[in-house]
Order: structure tokens, then sequence, then C-alpha cells
């Protein structure tokens, strides 16, 4: 839900004072509004000078509030919204499109593993091209490590367009990179702004322009490592919370979201997914990648997948691995994620 200040605009009782009067209060957001204890606020309220317009206000929150929930759905209401929105987007990348039946699933939370140098900002950039490009909605790319690259994207539009004049690839160049839309975030809280920012935007959007169809993080496990330290229990609590607003962003809005996590020693001297346990259960799917960066041959496997159960008796390195060479600029193989 949006920061309460997104909502001074359109409701003219939503105003500095009452805005001030929140803060005051430690309520920054509908989500800060929503744990309050409500009778406490209005009893504030009470005390204060503009007592009648301050409960005015608090009574517009809680209508607006009521407006964005989500209507109870039957089953079959379900079933035709996923026949009709949750359908996959292509990520250009062959072999991963084909492990997956077809790419990454509208409506659901997808995290790319592996180390440093196995491709994961590669598979990233390579998305948002195929998705920009092919299925004319825009993509929103949080960029948290300086990685995303615009040169690397016109290089992928290049060798897909290789036979195209260069007056059109010129035109596809210019349509792509609109589409695209950059943010560099370096801290957890900044990005939970841009994401009720986003989804402020997303809920009061016209219908009839261009739609959002794809957001990444790369990477999200470096906003969130940082606030996991110590023994509160805190970060975890801003992890599972970023986790479901992601969820709830990509469900109720019909987006992708596309993330990817670093990989940390674990037992035996065997790498696995970092930020832990609490983490695990997020994601709807899990991909493991790695790369030989010298032929540029990549090893990608299913960690988790909700439509691919029948592979979970195996070994989660052995549940469906396939290999696939990854399309990589040839001035940008250094230091890719």
């Amino acid at each position: 839900m949006a920061p309460l200040k997104n909502l001074e605009q359109d409701y003219t009782i939503i105003d500095s004072n009452f805005l001030n009067f929140c803060a005051s209060h430690g309520i920054f957001s509908v989500e800060d509004f929503l744990i309050h204890d409500l009778y406490k606020l209005a009893a504030f309220a009470e005390q204060n000078i503009s007592s009648e317009r301050l409960k005015e206000g608090i009574t517009q929150v809680l209508s607006i509030i009521d407006d964005m929930h989500q209507p109870w759905l039957n089953g079959m209401e379900l079933l035709e919204d996923a026949k009709r929105n949750k359908h996959s987007l292509p990520t250009g990348i062959q072999g991963i499109d084909f492990l997956l039946g077809g790419g990454i699933r509208v409506g659901q939370l997808t995290e790319l593993v592996g180390p440093s140098s196995s491709g994961k900002t590669q598979v990233c950039l390579q998305t948002a091209s195929n998705v920009a490009s092919n299925h004319m909605g825009t993509v929103v790319y949080l960029d948290t490590g300086n990685s995303f690259s615009p040169q690397r994207i016109a290089h992928f539009l290049g060798m897909t367009n290789e036979l195209a004049s260069s007056e059109i690839k010129n035109q596809i160049l210019q349509r792509v990179m609109s589409n695209i839309l950059c943010h560099s975030v370096f801290d957890i809280f900044e990005m939970f702004d841009v994401l009720h920012k986003l989804e402020y935007r997303l809920r009061s959007q016209d219908r009839g322009v261009c739609q959002m169809r794809l957001l990444i993080i790369d990477s999200i496990s470096l906003l969130i490592t940082p606030v996991l330290g110590g023994t509160s229990s805190q970060g975890r609590a801003l992890m599972v919370s970023a986790g479901y607003l992601l969820k709830k962003l990509a469900d109720q809005h019909n987006l992708a979201v596309l993330v990817t996590n670093h990989t940390v020693g674990g037992e035996g001297g065997t790498s696995k997914p970092a930020l832990g346990e609490s983490w695990k259960s997020i994601p709807h799917s899990r991909l493991l990648l790695s790369c030989d960066r010298g032929s540029n041959v990549c090893n990608v496997s299913i960690l988790k997948h909700p439509s691919m159960a029948g592979f979970t008796t195996h070994s989660v390195h052995h549940q469906r691995l396939l290999k696939f060479v990854i399309p990589v600029a040839e001035s940008s193989n250094k230091g890719a994620n």
C-alpha cells in the first residue's frame, strides 16, 4: 500500500497537518496506519486544536483501505484469471524457457540463485530486453549494484535483429530502451519506498496506457543481507515483508517478478542460496545457475517450482538440469554477475 503522502494530491482532507500528526505517532504509510491502535489515535486527535479535521482524515484513510480490499473470488473465477492473466513471459534464453515450460510466470516471484559471475545479471538483462521488445510492456529494473548495462541490451537486440536495416534497428532500440525503467536502489528502506510508489502508480494508472509486465531486482540479497546481522528479529521481519510485498504486486497487478540471490557456503563445502530459511518459502520458483565463463556454457536447475512437484523426489540438483549457452556481449564478459 502507498505512503500516506501519496494520497495528499487526491484527498484534500489528507493535508500537511494530518500527515504531520500521523508522523508524530510513527505513521508514514497505510501499513503503519493499519497496525496502529486507531482508538488511541482518535483519542490523540481529540486533544488537538484541529480535532474534527484530523478525525475526518482518519475516516478517509479507513475508507481508502476498504476500497483497496480485493474481492472474494471463487475457484472458477481464479481459474479464469489464471487462464487470462497468469501466463509465462519468455526470457529469450531458449534453455531457461524450455526448462520452465515457456518462461517466468506472471503473478509469481521467481528467484535466480548463483555464485558471483554465474550469469545472473546477464539473464536479467536478456529477460528485460526480450519482454520490452516482444510484449509491448514496461519493465521496471531495480539495480542494487550498478550492474545494469544498456550496452548489453543493445547488443542483444542487435543479435536478434541482425538482418534488419540500420533504421529499423534504431527504431527497435528506441522502443525497447523507452520500455525499460531503471532505478538504482542501495538499501532495503529505499526499495520499500520505490515499491510503495510503484504500487500506488499501478493502482491509479489508466487501463489504456502501456502496462507494466515485469519487475526485476538485481540483486535483492545485496539489500537484505546488511539488515540480517545481530540477534534482533527486525531484519528477518523486513525481509519477509519485502517478499510478501513483491508477491502481492505480482498477483494483484499481473506482473512477473524476477529477483537474484547469491550463494553462500553450506555443509560439506556445498553452496546454498543466501538469506536463510525464512526467505526460502517466499519465492514461488527458484532456479540455480552456474556458468563456465570461458565457454559461456551454463547449467540451470530447478530447486523449486509450483508446477513441477513430480521432480521433488530427486536430489534438488538433479530435479531438472539443463545446459545452455548464454549470449554474452563481447565487451561485457568481465564482471557479469
